[in-house]
């Protein structure tokens, strides 16, 4: 067994809290942030492999990996099998933790061209796409997908499974929905116990992880080897030390206070500013500002101040004067 696969088998024997590839949200920086918080694994921004085969910055931006930016995979997503596996190899140069395939993504821009989700519509397809990437890469392959494009009475994941095992994938995250439901509904773990039940390799639940109890309670209903935590991390980052402590202790932890989740605020707007300088690095932090401060008092007019607000300065000085009332 390679290095890298034996890497990758440790991963996943702590049953992992793991970062979801979001676009315009898993960068470095956040990366950073959540890795801070007890995430164990984290999966880059998908990286379109055009962008990356003709070396454009934005996809250059989304590989590059720090030395402490690990374990770390990079995920990539393509409609070509002949590109997906050209792009593998660019990305496995990288230095990630493994490749994983994007066969989940439902946004009608990318799965309406056969990309993500679309490979849904084609299990067969997705399957022999899946082994050509294998070949491609010494490193560990992986897919992250839906139960089915939907509906469907009877959704293909099981068997979907167990093909891509044999096609030589060495795990598979299931966001338990349909590719057509997006993210509206229920996520229906069971379907991932299902898959579970019938491979030898990890599996990792996804959908509707909202709470250190909805992790503990996805991995006991599943087996699976690891669950991965998305939307609500954008605006509770706090969620992967809250289900740490309980699944590695037994315990629940205290909410963050008001002063940790204004020192977030502040922490995130530097680190943006830092990588993307301003006002842009500024405005990419708007979207995790309404969980950050959810439950402080006055939480809407700051979070309105800061939304108006284009410079790292004042927005550190709005901050700066919502701790000091609370101080007084």
């Amino acid at each position: 067994m390679s290095p890298d696969r034996t890497l990758f088998q440790k991963l996943f024997s702590s049953r992992p809290v793991i970062l979801a590839p979001m676009e315009d949200v898993s960068d470095a920086v956040f990366r950073k942030l959540c890795r801070e918080l007890g995430a164990e694994l984290c999966v880059t921004e998908f990286v379109n492999v055009e962008g990356l085969l003709r070396g454009c910055r934005n996809a250059r931006r989304k590989i590059t990996l720090g030395a402490d930016d690990q374990p770390t995979a990079i995920q990539i997503y393509g409609s070509d099998p002949d590109r997906l596996a050209e792009a593998a190899e660019i990305a496995a140069a990288a230095g990630p933790s493994f490749v994983d395939i994007n066969c989940g993504c439902w946004v009608p821009k990318i799965a309406g061209r056969g990309a993500g989700a679309g490979w849904l519509r084609n299990p067969t397809a997705m399957v022999e796409m899946a082994a050509m990437v294998v070949r491609r890469v010494s490193m560990p392959v992986t897919v992250k997908t839906r139960i089915g494009w939907g509906p469907e009475s009877e959704m293909p994941i099981v068997e979907l499974a167990k093909r891509l095992e044999g096609a030589g994938v060495s795990a598979l995250t299931i966001h338990c929905r349909t590719a057509q439901m997006g993210h509206s509904g229920a996520a229906d773990w069971t379907w991932a116990a299902r898959a579970k039940s019938v491979v030898g390799i990890p599996v990792i639940v996804n959908g509707d992880i909202k709470s250190a109890e909805d992790a503990q309670r996805a991995l006991a209903e599943t087996g699976c080897e690891g669950v991965m935590v998305g939307r609500r991390a954008i605006e509770h980052p706090w969620i992967f030390r809250e289900a740490k402590a309980l699944l590695e202790e037994g315990r629940l932890i205290d909410p963050p206070t008001p002063e940790e989740r204004i020192a977030l605020c502040k922490k995130h707007l530097v680190m943006n500013t830092e990588a993307r300088g301003e006002p842009h690095g500024v405005h990419v932090t708007r979207r995790h500002l309404a969980g950050y401060l959810h439950g402080l008092p006055g939480a809407a007019a700051l979070r309105r101040a800061l939304n108006a607000c284009d410079s790292l300065e004042g927005c550190l000085a709005i901050l700066d004067e919502a701790l000091s009332r609370r101080a007084a």
